[in-house]
């Protein structure tokens, strides 16, 4: 029997209960879309409210109030890295004095056309609003050309600082100040300290990852700060940051390894100074591209860039004289000075020098830099009389050609390593201001958030288990469904392998013959395809050999094709050492295929052989849009033999004029193409057709009996180079339609050549 102390009514227990658990929750706590709009319905200035712990789907957040600079309203997260925001899930804030803190969106893709927006209507902007320590990862819709923008600034005085921003796949700016109306020109809002992760290439125009402005509005001064921040493999297209408004200041900005420059697109009275570029001798990176009035280019540091043209170190362009707002205004009255370029490759002027852009540099000033290459040689180009620049007191290497005598001295130059990497060059004016600016350079550490792991977006093979198996029916097939990422398939025995079944590849996978085999695995398959590449999905395949007699006999077979719908993923493709025969049960047989909305990094052939094949090897050529949208951005084959291809053995297409991009490039060496492009179905009549590459490079090959090499280069200023190279049987090349006459005899091309349509084929078209 139990003794009663005391009574203690029971709803007075729940109240002390429910007052030891308020004591010990955050401010504000609210777990459901109900509560938080009621809290900020009821929102006060100081007020806090906070997001709990948890994963929230398909949450749109509008979050209106008016706080004051001492006391503003904010959202935040209990736990910073806890609290996910997912499916089709978005921010919209407005009013004054708004802080939000703490979020992370990740799968999933915005509903809207902003994932976090400075607005919740046309009418209802920010002001004095921040947005700090948030996270967007991988938040991408299915479609690659579904565009969006992660992040679009409105109205004035509004930060946005050490969030981390990564994966942007599809097309859209990752971060756009807006300057559609009124309320949002001359913002001075501050954009510093976010760590901009990698951003794959796009293929497309549309893949910049931070915008200020847009052509419609550049003559109005946006007045935007964009400091202290990180841009880590930004590479969506040419413009990494596209300034297209005036007065914009970007300092203490470092670039790694991204391809692509800081254009100052439109817009005058822009200062880009103390920013750092670090390219590591990775290709296309770039530095700085001046168009435009009134630019000041000063105590910027740029290492090891190997981009030329529009990504060159340090660009020049010409201008279209009286120039329509979405072209390009002339140089005028702008200075470069002060600036450090270590081992870059070009520094070019006068660039896009055509009819159109005859508009020179004028009363404009290149001076007190320093130009240093290790390695000498020609570092400038002009491709149009520079008299309007005023070159004094810079300092080149000896063995470094100087752009031209008067405003260059060459003298030994001794540097400074610091433990930022930046190499500081003593007595010289460009390297005390460096020094100077060191304290604003952005690092990983100073940028971002801490509590939120860094993203590896780009796609790797290897690393994962090895996965052995024997000749047989479906083996690959069932070794592929129980894989990883970065696993290798290993066939341990010579013989057949026959698949039934379609083998789909949703991550990197290697498949590759055992060592030691006296003779290469046979791959035979059934369905139209062997492989599928899905989005996030990438092979490798090697020391195998591909048979195409079980196949059924219908067209349009492929051993590997990618998937049938938009790609928001970018492929690795690479195959080496194989052999691929009898691909000929029906026309139009092909080694790869591809569909439209799909793009490769890199695909490369190395070592193998391709024989009796009624389609193409690589067939490219899926964007017919002509916007400037390609399949492929690097292409490379090495020491291959083509041999009995009906249709063109490699076929790149690029069309239309857009220069955003930088890409298709193509390099093809040491390799044979024999008896190529003679089926009535090949539809462009050639061999091998490379339309709208950007860089072309076929060395020490052999066209022998075989429909002409056709090139069709119609953007930009495309790099060619055709050396050493043998055309016989009748082979000829075609520059935009107009043949090249080879005589019909063995051509060694060891002298650069020009082709009927005027374009010097043979030689680097950059110097």
């Amino acid at each position: 029997m139990y003794k009663l102390i005391s009574k203690i009514p029971l709803l007075s227990c729940l109240a002390l209960l429910s007052l030891v658990y308020s004591c010990g929750a955050p401010e504000g706590l609210v777990s459901s879309a109900e509560e938080l709009n009621a809290a900020i319905e009821n929102a006060k200035p100081g007020d806090v409210i906070t997001l709990a712990n948890g994963t929230y789907s398909d949450f749109e957040i509008k979050l209106t109030g008016t706080g004051t600079s001492e006391q503003p309203i904010k959202l935040v997260a209990q736990e910073k890295g806890k609290v996910f925001l997912e499916g089709q899930s978005n921010l919209r804030i407005s009013g004054e004095y708004i802080h939000v803190e703490g979020l992370v969106f990740r799968n999933g893709f915005t509903p809207t056309s902003e994932v976090i927006s400075f607005r919740t209507s046309k009418e209802d902007l920010c002001n004095n609003c921040r947005i700090t320590e948030c996270v967007i990862d991988n938040y991408n819709p299915s479609e690659r050309f579904e565009s969006d923008y992660w992040v679009a600034l409105y109205g004035k005085h509004n930060r946005f600082d050490h969030n981390y921003l990564t994966g942007k796949r599809n097309q859209g700016v990752v971060l756009a100040v807006r300057l559609a109306t009124e309320g949002s020109r001359e913002n001075f809002h501050r954009i510093d300290h976010n760590f901009f992760g990698h951003r794959a290439v796009l293929g497309s125009n549309g893949g910049e990852t931070l915008r200020i402005g847009t052509s419609h509005y550049c003559e109005s001064n946006s007045n935007t700060v964009v400091e202290s921040n990180y841009f880590y493999k930004c590479n969506g297209e040419v413009e990494i940051i596209s300034n297209k408004s005036g007065q914009n200041v970007f300092k203490g900005n470092t670039f790694f390894e991204s391809t692509g420059t800081l254009t100052i697109r439109h817009g005058n009275e822009v200062t880009i100074e103390n920013n750092f570029f670090f390219g590591n001798g990775v290709a296309n990176t770039g530095g700085i591209r001046i168009i435009n009035a009134k630019q000041t280019v000063v105590n910027n540091y740029l290492e090891q860039l190997r981009g030329y043209r529009f990504r060159s170190a340090l660009t020049v362009m010409n201008g279209v004289p009286n120039s329509p707002l979405n072209r390009y205004v002339q140089v005028t009255d702008s200075k470069a000075e002060n600036n450090v370029l270590i081992d870059c490759d070009h520094v070019q002027l006068g660039v896009g020098n055509d009819e159109e852009r005859s508009a020179k540099p004028e009363r404009s000033s290149i001076s007190n830099n320093v130009f240093y290459r290790k390695s000498g040689g020609k570092l400038f180009s002009a491709f149009d009389d520079m008299s309007g620049i005023t070159f004094a007191g810079n300092i080149v290497n000896p063995g470094l050609e100087p752009f031209q005598q008067d405003g260059f001295v060459s003298k030994e130059i001794e540097f400074e390593a610091l433990d930022s990497g930046v190499k500081i060059p003593l007595n010289t004016p460009a390297g005390d201001s460096i020094r100077a600016g060191i304290e604003l350079m952005a690092t990983p550490e100073n940028t971002g958030v801490t509590w939120y792991p860094r993203v590896q977006d780009e796609q790797f093979f290897g690393g994962g288990k090895v996965i052995e198996v024997k000749a047989g029916e479906n083996t690959l097939w069932e070794a592929a469904r129980n894989s990883a990422p970065g696993d290798i398939i290993r066939l341990t025995e010579a013989g057949e392998y026959l698949q039934t079944k379609s083998v789909v590849l949703t991550h990197p996978l290697t498949f590759e013959a055992a060592q030691g085999l006296t003779e290469k695995p046979v791959l035979t398959f059934q369905k139209t395809s062997l492989f599928n590449i899905e989005n996030g999905g990438g092979l490798t395949l090697k020391g195998v050999r591909v048979d195409g007699k079980e196949c059924r006999d219908k067209p349009l077979n492929a051993v590997i094709q990618t998937s049938r719908y938009s790609m928001i993923n970018n492929y690795k493709l690479l195959i080496e050492d194989c052999d691929f025969a009898d691909l000929d049960i029906n026309h139009s047989f092909n080694v790869l295929r591809v569909a439209k909305n799909t793009m490769a990094d890199s695909i490369v052939l190395r070592n193998s052989r391709f024989e009796n094949i009624s389609g193409s090897v690589l067939a490219l050529d899926r964007e017919t849009d002509d916007i400037g949208i390609y399949n492929a951005q690097n292409v490379v084959v090495d020491n291959c033999l083509f041999d009995d291809i009906g249709q063109e053995a490699i076929l790149v297409h690029r069309g239309g004029r857009d220069e955003s991009t930088l890409g298709p490039m193509v390099s093809i060496t040491n390799s044979t193409f024999d008896e190529i492009g003679g089926d009535k179905r090949n539809g462009t009549g050639s061999s091998v057709r490379l339309h709208g590459t950007q860089v072309v490079t076929i060395n020490d090959c052999i066209f022998d009996d075989s429909k002409p090499l056709q090139l069709h280069l119609v953007v930009g200023e495309p790099v060619v180079n055709i050396m050493n190279s043998v055309f016989s049987g009748g082979t000829t090349i075609e520059d935009n339609g107009e043949p090249y006459n080879t005589s019909g005899l063995q051509l060694n091309l060891t002298e650069p050549i020009t082709t009927a349509g005027g374009r010097t084929v043979g030689t680097n078209l950059s110097e």
